[in-house]
């Protein structure tokens, strides 16, 4: 019964979230999830971020309207923005819009998900999954590859000579 229920909510999943991997990066539908990570974090830290280029390749604009994750209490979609001389960190509650044709980069100082409350310390070498609802392409799962604390971006993948040119 167990095995039949597990089973279930299995293929849920997979019929919920018809997205795939490929060359490290995440298709959905006309959006492209690339470069994400997360950065380690203390014991007990209250708040850690996530950070990725999200592309969209279609001819209409969509929009991230939300973000959830397991491993904090409240995620969220957030920015740095200047109020007069102050950089200060605000939720965007209407969600961010990726326009047609272009990416938005989430990265440290700038547009970011926000986990607040965490569950557990965000440990180098290990993986935080978030969830990101869109629009239009719909819901998908998307892992966070934890870097050192003071990672400004995705780690470059080492591809040896493969797609070098004369390498065939």
């Amino acid at each position: 019964m167990i095995r039949q229920l597990r089973a279930a909510v299995v293929a849920a999943l997979l019929i919920a979230t018809p997205a795939f991997a490929h060359n490290g990066v995440i298709h959905l539908g006309d959006i492209d999830i690339s470069l994400p990570f997360t950065r380690a974090t203390l014991p007990n830290a209250p708040v850690g971020g996530g950070f990725l280029t999200i592309k969209n390749n279609g001819t209409e604009d969509d929009r991230l309207v939300s973000a959830t994750s397991d491993v904090a209490g409240d995620t969220q979609i957030h920015e740095m923005a200047m109020e007069g001389d102050v950089m200060k960190m605000r939720e965007l509650p209407d969600g961010l819009v990726i326009p047609a044709g272009e990416s938005v980069t989430l990265e440290p100082g700038g547009f970011h998900i926000m986990f607040m409350g965490l569950n557990q310390a965000f440990v180098e070498g290990e993986t935080v999954t978030v969830t990101l609802t869109f629009e239009k392409a719909g819901t998908v799962e998307v892992p966070l590859p934890v870097q050192s604390p003071s990672a400004d971006s995705a780690p470059v993948m080492d591809h040896g000579d493969h797609g070098a040119e004369g390498s065939h």
